[in-house]
């Protein structure tokens, strides 16, 4: 959900309400609050020490009146609290992802003037552990990492972990976050009773209730299709990985071969067949013509204005749909949610990631490395359990209250929670009305809003309540764990060689040849051809050095 959080879906409902539904921001750490003596100690250890970083303006922090990057409350509180001051060495607009940001990084790599300490990718940590730049971080880890934060950061069996350690040294602390998260589909549920249509079972069930929708218009539009897809194929919402998950394809993973080694997803048999479905789902007009210049926000026009009433998306989708589903104080879409419908018996498993793609390095120049562990141990503490009024600071500023401003963006070093029990917790809590059953601060406000919802106080938190209410989205996770039914991705490595030289061109050829074939411009049997065309360009290659390292990690 990395990419979730960043909010590079620019959500503005969700932004408006001050909110990160779509956001590992908000995810719990499981487990009861721990007792007082389990907070790290606020200890200056022998007075303040600096740190340099660099940092991104993201546009959607705002600045109390008289604050900036370099003097403002949240970098006064680490100060104040853990005897760490903050330095900025430059700040540009946009994000941590965003070109600005990465040209200017780029440049600092290049030219050996990097902070302290900052976040890099993990091409970047490649490059700068060959370049001989960064400090092994094991034994400041060791020694300096809370007992909580130890803990922390093992929540996922501590693959996370693993995949910043180079050769057993601890290089780069990752920007940790929940893998778990599910692809769904989620369906016009006032539709399927208008049109006295089961709820889907299998991918047969879905074919069925799309055609319905696209031919008898329940929207009453005079023009309908099947199914919402925009042309980002890995987009968390309107994208096409869900559907791909339920033909047993996966976009872009490394998976079992059968052999011990590992084999692309893309050109494996299974795409095919899903892109065979979706061609002839393109052919009955299922699929609106124009998706393949669409974004997600441009096709979402066509399900506000009921033109759409099927789509894959993740847990977080409710808060998009809103846009359209709440008008004037009234829910006036009903939308229900269910697990991937598979093509044939075997259940269909949702591909996930590793949880992170974003790493903490420190500067071989660095004189204080300890510095960025203690301002890992203070966020970890904060966000998951604040103790006093006093340290609502660090996620919205010197008022202490929620304003929209996002304050906690602030913070310059971040991990996320990396498992949840919100489905087992917070769908009964909501049907029960009980609210001594969520323990964790993320379930707290989760359970509230529902809440609001379900009094009748407040309509507009429908979406929370379609998240995590009874028959939600979070409700089906326990039974996608028990039954296990996440597909991980099995490569979690830096970039090779050749996936830096020849990645770029060869996903370039891959979106080419599947909107083709998906918009029956080209035959079926072109992915053959593109298949070929892969392991020839460097494809083969790639998966030679994927398996040299999947030899040395297992």
């Amino acid at each position: 959900m990395q990419k979730i959080r960043k909010i590079g879906l620019a959500l503005t409902l969700i932004l408006s309400l001050g909110v990160t539904a779509c956001s590992s921001k908000t995810a719990d750490t499981g487990s009861a609050e721990p007792k007082a003596a389990e907070q790290p100690a606020a200890s200056k250890e022998g007075g303040v020490i600096e740190i340099s970083t660099v940092r991104a303006q993201d546009p959607y922090l705002k600045f109390d009146e008289g604050e900036n990057f370099d003097k403002n409350a949240v970098y006064d509180a680490y100060e104040k609290d853990i005897g760490v001051r903050i330095k900025n060495q430059w700040v540009v607009d946009g994000t941590v992802d965003g070109p600005q940001f990465q040209e200017k990084l780029k440049m600092a790599i290049t030219t050996n003037d990097i902070p302290d300490f900052f976040p890099a990718t993990p091409a970047q940590v490649q490059q700068l552990i060959e370049a001989d730049m960064i400090q092994d971080l094991t034994s400041v880890y060791d020694q300096y990492a809370s007992d909580e934060t130890k803990e922390f950061m093992q929540k996922d069996g501590g693959l996370q972990m693993k995949s910043g350690t180079f050769d057993g040294k601890l290089m780069a602390i990752p920007q940790t976050g929940n893998p778990f998260a599910p692809q769904l589909v989620w369906v016009r549920s006032d539709w399927l009773k208008k049109l006295n249509l089961p709820e889907p079972k299998t991918m047969q069930d879905l074919m069925n209730i799309m055609e319905a929708f696209a031919t008898k218009d329940p929207g009453g539009t005079g023009k309908a299709y099947g199914i919402a897809l925009n042309k980002k194929f890995d987009e968390g919402a309107l994208g096409l990985v869900g559907f791909l998950n339920g033909y047993h394809a996966y976009l872009n993973q490394w998976i079992d071969d059968g052999n011990g080694g590992l084999m692309y997803s893309d050109i494996q048999p299974e795409m095919k067949e899903a892109l065979r479905g979706l061609q002839d789902m393109f052919k009955k007009g299922l699929i609106d013509p124009e998706f393949a210049v669409k974004d997600m926000q441009k096709e979402s026009e066509l399900i506000f204005s009921n033109k759409i009433g099927v789509l894959y998306g993740a847990e977080w989708t409710p808060a998009h749909l809103a846009q359209g589903a709440v008008k004037d104080g009234k829910v006036v879409q009903g939308w229900s949610v269910y697990r991937l419908p598979s093509i044939d018996g075997t259940e269909a498993s949702t591909q996930i990631e590793l949880g992170t793609n974003s790493y903490y390095v420190v500067s071989k120049k660095a004189k204080h490395p300890e510095a960025l562990i203690k301002l890992l141990n203070q966020w970890i503490a904060i966000d998951n359990h604040q103790t006093t009024p006093e340290q609502k600071v660090y996620e919205f500023g010197k008022d202490l209250k929620e304003k929209g401003n996002n304050y906690w963006l602030l913070n310059p070093v971040m991990a996320f929670n990396l498992t949840s029990d919100n489905g087992d917790v917070l769908p009964k809590a909501i049907e029960t009305k009980d609210a001594g059953l969520p323990k964790t601060k993320d379930q707290k406000t989760r359970f509230e809003r529902a809440m609001k919802y379900v009094n009748g106080e407040d309509i507009s938190m429908w979406w929370e309540y379609l998240i995590s209410g009874p028959k939600g989205a979070v409700s089906n996770i326990p039974y996608l764990k028990e039954h296990n039914l996440f597909h991980q991705n099995k490569f979690y490595g830096a970039p090779t060689p050749t996936m830096v030289e020849k990645r770029e061109i060869l996903n370039r050829k891959r979106d080419e040849i599947f909107l083709k074939i998906i918009m029956n411009q080209v035959s079926i049997d072109e992915f053959d051809k593109f298949v070929d065309e892969w392991k020839k360009l460097g494809g083969d290659d790639i998966t030679k050095e994927v398996n040299e390292w999947y030899a040395k990690n297992k």
